[in-house]
């Protein structure tokens, strides 16, 4: 009789426990939509700066170009 006790004991927790409460999970997009906008950030800063070097390169040759014709003269 105590095994049968201590079996049916055993059944009623491990139903109990299958029965119990999950822990939701955070949906995918609740974490990939901030990580997208941060990327989308970086993307765009990075393309502000390339395009400020490029500008600055652009004057650096330009400048160095009137000073190599200044110097010719």
């Amino acid at each position: 009789m105590n095994k049968s006790l201590l079996l049916a004991a055993l059944v009623a927790a491990t139903a109990l426990a299958a029965c119990g409460k999950k822990e939701e999970t955070v949906p995918a997009a609740a974490v990939i939509a901030p990580m997208a906008a941060a990327a989308s950030a970086v993307i765009a800063a990075a393309s502000e700066a390339a395009s400020a070097a490029t500008m600055a390169a652009d004057a650096a040759a330009s400048a160095a170009a009137a000073a190599v014709t200044a110097a010719s003269k």
